[in-house]
């Protein structure tokens, strides 16, 4: 699978990734970027102040932030990299084998800290994808629902099946979602 918007489900402000559905000209939903203009540039340059990184290992963090809800493609992640090595916030440190790693500046510290209330706010919203990723994105129940909807759609497409039978299969779908919603 391509690095990108991984599943579904809803992320920040429970809109979808970092804002509200829109519709297209078709009438689908279409969800927004994950990372408004310079806010991917604030999450890297915190994620390396941390500790020095290189570009896969940021990709593979704001992955883990998500619990796998969202990775960054290199493609998007190298030139960010490369726009803050150009903005002087920060450079190159001791190399981890043949992959570059990036240390923080002074003047990328001094663009931390006067960014420090929208860089917790990413942090907590990525965080939050990833807590609302664990809580309704379980293997089993996904498992559950594509077996109930393979058997529903075969059942269903049997020329036999009678008015009476598609009731009893309608009860029983209403039954288990109200036994669900009482949980």
């Amino acid at each position: 699978m391509r690095h990108g918007m991984r599943g579904g489900g809803r992320g920040f402000g429970g809109h979808g990734f970092g804002g509200r559905f829109r519709d297209d000209d078709e009438g689908r939903g279409r969800r927004r970027r994950m990372f408004d203009s310079g806010e991917l540039r604030l999450v890297l340059l915190k994620l390396i102040a941390d500790e020095p990184r290189h570009g896969y290992d940021l990709i593979r963090r704001i992955e883990e932030l998500t619990g796998g809800a969202y990775a960054p493609s290199p493609g998007v992640i190298y030139p960010t990299l490369t726009l803050l090595g150009d903005m002087g916030l920060i450079e190159a440190a001791d190399s981890d084998g043949a992959k570059k790693l990036f240390a923080i500046t002074d003047a990328g510290q001094a663009e931390l800290d006067a960014n420090k209330n929208a860089i917790e706010a990413l942090i907590a919203r990525l965080t939050e994808v990833g807590e609302e990723r664990q809580r309704t994105d379980s293997a089993s129940v996904r498992r559950a629902m594509g077996n109930l909807r393979a058997v529903l759609m075969n059942r269903l497409g049997d020329r036999d099946l009678d008015a009476a039978t598609l009731h009893e299969v309608v009860a029983l779908i209403d039954d288990a979602a109200q036994k669900i919603e009482r949980l």
